[in-house]
């Protein structure tokens, strides 16, 4: 027999995570998660040609998503007030704006709309460009290879008055917003410049408010690195389960594992001098001491760091005087080495 084998097509999950952080980058956990799947994976420009995105209700679109997980996270903490939202450009979304203001808490995203503003006859960026620089500030980055450089950037901000799309006025009120211009000054010969555009709620009054409100929008990679590890270190895709109820049980597993990694990594940076029983059981720390022998490093280190510096030995790290702390790959790797010994440990003493 010869011909074409049938074509199937199959669609997976998708996931929409929120990751609840401090202002100083150390991640609390998962503040919320909505699986969803689609019919067909078309993509969103192809779904823009049969109908018109401005004219469907929030709630029929995969873009609510933005809107449940803020409500879930909103309610998990029980603290509107000090809760800030950060999200990309995917998050420029009216309703998102209104929707926190009615739960009391607040939003700071990256727009990709320039949005109609105060009388309706101009937007957004109109208003702040006709404000002067307010002030530079000077940001360190970093490009694919990890090579490092500074980005100096003017800063302008300005309190204005956004307009609902023009289909959504019966609905939605007008908002007063403060908007931020971080926009990097000259051009990079090896990256693109950096310009963000930024909405927020959180009123803006100096230099000092706008640069907070941009170091809070880079926490936003932190979602990223969580992304990171549950792809890389759970091998989250690879997973060959038939259904969706038990893909969407895996993975939820596979992000508390993915949390907690990225949680290890980051507790030793911010908190070294806590005790080692703050992220490891007593059992741990005295296999970690036996396995792992003291080096000039650890030796005279912090409690905490010291034992996650020992837990990353055992995923491979070199623990140099000169080294960085240790990442995620090594303390996952570490992690799981650990796990397998204390098995091992536990069952030899069973008999």
């Amino acid at each position: 027999m010869s011909g074409n084998p049938p074509v199937r097509t199959v669609c997976g999950i998708l996931m929409h995570s929120s990751l609840a952080v401090t202002p100083q980058g150390l991640p609390l956990g998962l503040a919320a998660i909505t699986f969803w799947t689609r019919k067909k994976f078309k993509g969103c420009n192809a779904l823009k040609k049969a109908i018109n995105p401005t004219r469907v209700p929030i709630e029929e679109k995969e873009s609510f998503r933005w809107l449940r997980n803020l409500q879930q996270s909103t309610a998990r903490f029980n603290d509107a007030d000090r809760c800030i939202h950060v999200g990309d450009r995917e998050s420029d979304i009216y309703e998102l704006f209104c929707t926190a203001q009615e739960l009391g808490t607040h939003f700071l995203v990256r727009t990709c709309q320039d949005r109609l503003a105060g009388d309706g006859e101009h937007t957004m960026s109109d208003e702040v460009s006709a404000v002067q620089v307010k002030g530079l500030h000077r940001v360190e980055t970093r490009d694919a290879k990890g090579h490092s450089s500074h980005a100096l950037l003017e800063i302008k901000y300005r309190q204005v008055t956004v307009l609902p799309p023009i289909g959504k006025r019966s609905r939605y009120p007008a908002l007063q917003v403060t908007v931020i211009h971080a926009t990097e000054r000259g051009e990079p010969t090896d990256r693109k410049p950096i310009k963000w555009k930024l909405i927020t709620d959180l009123p803006v009054r100096s230099r000092r408010d706008a640069i907070e409100k941009l170091d809070w929008y880079a926490m936003r990679w932190k979602i990223e690195t969580f992304h990171k590890i549950l792809k890389s270190g759970c091998k989250a895709e690879e997973s060959r389960l038939r259904s969706a109820d038990r893909l969407a049980n895996l993975i939820s597993v596979f992000c508390i594992l993915s949390w907690r990694i990225f949680w290890l990594t980051m507790i030793n940076r911010y908190a070294p001098d806590a005790p080692s029983q703050v992220a490891l059981t007593q059992a741990e720390v005295e296999l970690l001491d036996q396995v792992v022998k003291d080096t000039a490093r650890t030796a005279h280190a912090p409690p905490l760091s010291r034992s996650l510096i020992k837990l990353a030995q055992l995923g491979g790290y070199l623990a140099r005087a000169s080294d960085p702390p240790p990442g995620n790959t090594v303390i996952w790797r570490g992690l799981r080495r650990l796990v397998d010994i204390q098995l091992g440990f536990e069952l030899a003493n069973c008999g």
